[in-house]
């Protein structure tokens, strides 16, 4: 059993945000070190109902993407959940992915300047409202790992590779690594049947896969020829095929899955690997989210 505990992903889920509520403080009750909110469902109102009815816990979004709402909205709801968690409330802001914004219908320029100045505007607008809580950048290839590090105080990652996260933090000043927070959402599958757990993780990266921005990540960690026949797949239109791409040697190095003890095992390499927060974001082959969370419990209890 780890000694060092993981945060856990949180979803504002529709139909079931109370249940999510009630959810967190059992996380908080069981000592994980965090809950990091994606953006479905309204992350920042699920931070400000989680800062309301935990008192230990640290907690943030994982991504809330610049492109939805203006940066001085931000920072007033920002400015108001932190002064409410008193110093617990993590902010990660991301630019999503470009095929994701443009269903949307949003005009974007270009990512790393869109992102310094949405930051600097936010930050502005937050020396009226009492002040911003630490900024995390949500990132994946290097120069959003750069500019993470000249303008925040942490970075934090999705389905990263772990055999190339050893690169990616090496991009971190050594003056900044006791200050600079780092996390990583990790798709997690706890089963005895590992072949399973892997073919529910497949099924959640194959949305990832098909987009260019994370190919070319993976293409960058090592998987040229998993991503190139990715590539192939799509334009076939085969999911079959794009499944059968996604090896277990590239999916064990972006997810967890297998028994219990393998998982924990996969949390203190992410957390050897010098990610601070490994982030688990559990599924489940038996169940939805209850289940999911229910065999993360017990496998950390």
């Amino acid at each position: 059993m780890t000694d060092r505990m993981p945060a856990l992903s949180l979803t504002a889920v529709p139909g079931r945000r109370a249940q999510m509520v009630e959810l967190a403080t059992e996380i908080e009750r069981r000592g994980f070190s965090g809950i990091y909110c994606p953006s479905l469902g309204d992350a920042m109102g699920l931070c400000l109902s989680i800062a309301h009815t935990t008192s230990r816990i640290e907690f943030g979004t994982s991504i809330q993407p610049i492109y939805l709402q203006h940066p001085a909205a931000l920072a007033t709801s920002a400015s108001y959940v932190h002064e409410i968690a008193q110093g617990r409330f993590r902010l990660g802001v991301g630019v999503t992915h470009g095929p994701v914004v443009r269903r949307l219908g949003v005009e974007t320029g270009k990512p790393l300047s869109d992102m310094r100045e949405y930051v600097a505007t936010m930050r502005a607008a937050a020396e009226n409202m009492g002040g911003s809580p630490p900024l995390v950048l949500a990132t994946l290839r290097d120069k959003m790992v750069d500019l993470a590090v000249e303008i925040s105080s942490g970075a934090v990652w999705a389905n990263a590779s772990r055999s190339r996260m050893t690169h990616s933090l090496a991009l971190v000043p050594d003056q900044r690594r006791d200050d600079f927070w780092i996390g990583n959402m990790i798709p997690t599958v706890i089963d005895d049947d590992i072949d399973a757990a892997r073919a529910r993780n497949r099924t959640t990266l194959q949305r990832y896969v098909a987009l260019p921005n994370y190919r070319n990540y993976w293409i960058e960690a090592g998987y040229e020829a998993e991503m190139t026949a990715v590539i192939a797949g799509l334009e076939a239109r085969d999911s079959d095929a794009v499944q059968a791409a996604m090896s277990d040697r590239w999916l064990d190095d972006c997810t967890l899955s297998g028994p219990a003890g393998r998982v924990r095992e996969g949390i203190e390499a992410w957390f050897d690997v010098g990610v601070t927060t490994p982030i688990v974001v559990p599924s489940s082959t038996s169940g939805g989210q209850a289940e999911a969370f229910a065999e993360i419990f017990a496998a950390f209890a």
